[in-house]
C-alpha cells in the first residue's frame, strides 16, 4: 500500500513523454524531407562591371540595347537559373587592363572586355562538359551595343524571335531558356564573384538537428519538472 504514491509520479512521466514523443517524431520527419523542386531556367544571363574593379551586376538592359563605355567589362554566364537574384555571375577576375593589354586603343573605336563563362556540366543540357571559359576584347563602334561587342567577338550568336540570346559561339546548340526542374537547394546559395555557389548551402526547408535536439531537451525537462513538483506534494 505504501508504494503505491511512488509510482504516480513513475506513471506521469511516462505519459507526459508518450503524449509529446509523437511531437518528436514529425518534427524528425520533417526535419529529414527533401527540398521542393523548383522551376528554374537554362540561358544566358548578361552582367556588368566597370573597367578593374567592382562586381558583377546583372544587367537591366539586354545586350541589344546596352551600350558599354570604353574600358568597360561584359560579362555572359550560361546556367540554370530561377530568377534575375538567383543568376549565377561568371567566373573570373580579369579586368579590362588584362583583357585588353594587346589590343590598343584605334581613334573612332571603344575597347570592351568580353568575359564568357559557359558554366558547368551540371547546367549543360546533356550534362557533358561545356566549352572552357574565356575572355575577349572587341574593338568595335564607339556607339555599339553590347551584343555588337559581343558578336564581333563570338560568332555564331543565336537568338530566338523574341530576342532572347539563345546561343554563344553556337553554345549551346539548341534549346533557349529551357525550363528545368531544380531541387530548390541546387541554386540556393549565394553566387559571388568568380566562384560557384555550394552544392550543400541551402536550407532543407525542415527544422535542423540542433532545433529537434534541443525540442527533446525541453520535453524531456519539462517531464521531469512535473515529476519533481508532483513527488513534492507527496
Amino acid at each position: 500500500m505504501a508504494s503505491a504514491p511512488r509510482t504516480r509520479p513513475a506513471r506521469l512521466l511516462l505519459s507526459v513523454v508518450a503524449a509529446l514523443l509523437p511531437v518528436l517524431v514529425l518534427f524528425a520527419m520533417f526535419g529529414a524531407a527533401p527540398a521542393q523542386a523548383a522551376d528554374g531556367y537554362r540561358y544566358w544571363s548578361f552582367w556588368q562591371r566597370g573597367g578593374d574593379g567592382g562586381g558583377w551586376t546583372y544587367a537591366v538592359q539586354g545586350p541589344s540595347s546596352a551600350r558599354p563605355g570604353d574600358g568597360d567589362v561584359i560579362g555572359f554566364r550560361f546556367a540554370v537559373s530561377e530568377d534575375s537574384d538567383d543568376a549565377t555571375r561568371p567566373r573570373g577576375t580579369a579586368g579590362f587592363t588584362a583583357v585588353c593589354a594587346d589590343t590598343p586603343a584605334k581613334g573612332g573605336t571603344k575597347r570592351v572586355a568580353v568575359v564568357l563563362d559557359f558554366g558547368t556540366a551540371a547546367d549543360a543540357p546533356d550534362h557533358r562538359t561545356p566549352p572552357a571559359p574565356r575572355t575577349e576584347c572587341a574593338q568595335v563602334g564607339e556607339d555599339a551595343t553590347a551584343g555588337e561587342a559581343l558578336a564581333a567577338v563570338a560568332k555564331p550568336l543565336r537568338y530566338n524571335s523574341a530576342a532572347l540570346l539563345c546561343a554563344i559561339a553556337g553554345y549551346p546548340e539548341s534549346g533557349c531558356g529551357d525550363k528545368v526542374t531544380t531541387s530548390g537547394k541546387a541554386h540556393a546559395a549565394p553566387k559571388g564573384d568568380g566562384g560557384e555557389a555550394s552544392d550543400g548551402g541551402g536550407g532543407s526547408g525542415g527544422p535542423s538537428a540542433g532545433l529537434i535536439g534541443g525540442l527533446a531537451a525541453v520535453v524531456l525537462l519539462g517531464a521531469a519538472a512535473v515529476w519533481q513538483a508532483r513527488r513534492r506534494r507527496v
